[in-house]
């Protein structure tokens, strides 16, 4: 079976070593432009077409997804069946190009957490479980025929990074799963539809206002708030006027303090209040400077 597969991240990169490790035909990836990043803005490529091109495989980076030599190109691979892991909205002369369709790895327990960051999400609302999805691609993102989905534990302490990773490894496996189906011929897609939910909750993109803590909310809504951005695009806040990154923190008890207002010996522990309880901060990152510990942030900080 001829498999074009299509992704960008990491996250990606895992689905993609997984087809190949178990002898899959992959015939071409396609993944997104180069991008210049960092300080130097040089030209960085995806994590995908780093490994893919360690795996010599053809490699495509379209502008434009409608582009007719675009187009032209992906058909002439006669691909059987296109896989999509985090990678871009597929126009439908594409999604509908191969024989067998195209399928979607979704970080989710479909048809919850539709969108693009399901991952953050999930634990922002203080689910103690998610999961990862293959369904069928269709005209409306995230809402194709389910195939297979695998349930994963999200443990309290669990920040979106830790919870990627296991979703990252859940998602290759799931994937192996489907292929092996569709290859025998042993799939019975399933409306998401026809799926129970009692409250459809969505993922929709994260932005800045997204990671302001407002301090005067319920201190487990805050603690997950704050886990479900670390480590990327993280939870902030202001000390002495300063951007502060939070990225990791504990529930402690109740302070005489207004919420957002902190307590400090100067040593060890820097807490802020909240509604009814406090967070201390264990990791974190001044505006300017790296992420550190709390010891090692308290040791060179002097506060205002």
């Amino acid at each position: 079976m001829r498999i074009i597969f299509m992704g960008t991240p990491d996250f990606a990169v895992a689905s993609l070593a997984a087809l190949l490790q178990a002898g899959e035909e992959v015939v071409a990836v396609v993944t997104t432009p180069d991008k210049p990043a960092g300080r130097g803005q040089k030209m960085h490529e995806s994590a995908v077409k780093q490994y893919a091109i360690r795996q010599g495989l053809p490699v495509l980076q379209p502008e434009k997804l409608k582009n007719s030599e675009f187009i032209a190109e992906i058909r002439s691979y006669r691909a059987d069946l296109q896989v999509v892991v985090a990678f871009r909205m597929l126009p439908e002369v594409v999604w509908n190009m191969p024989p067998l369709g195209t399928i979607n790895v979704h970080a989710s327990l479909l048809p919850q957490y539709r969108g693009a960051a399901p991952i953050n999400h999930a634990i922002i609302q203080g689910e103690t479980y998610t999961g990862v999805t293959t369904f069928l691609l269709q005209h409306e993102i995230d809402t194709g025929n389910v195939l297979f989905s695998q349930r994963v534990e999200i443990d309290p302490q669990d920040t979106a990074g830790i919870l990627h990773d296991k979703l990252m490894i859940a998602g290759a496996e799931v994937l192996l799963k489907t292929v092996n189906a569709i290859k025998n011929d042993d799939v019975c897609p399933v409306s998401q539809s026809q799926l129970e939910t009692v409250e459809l909750k969505t993922a929709p993109k994260i932005f800045k206002e997204d990671c302001k803590i407002i301090w005067d909310k319920p201190t487990d809504q805050v603690y997950n708030q704050i886990r479900g951005l670390s480590p990327y695009p993280a939870a902030f806040t202001l000390l002495d006027e300063k951007v502060l990154k939070i990225f990791e923190t504990e529930k402690g008890q109740p302070l005489d303090k207004t919420p957002g207002a902190h307590v400090t010996d100067g040593k060890t522990f820097l807490s802020f209040a909240t509604q009814d309880g406090s967070l201390s901060i264990t990791s974190l990152q001044l505006e300017g400077k790296k992420r550190m510990h709390i010891d090692e942030f308290l040791r060179g900080y002097r506060f205002d």
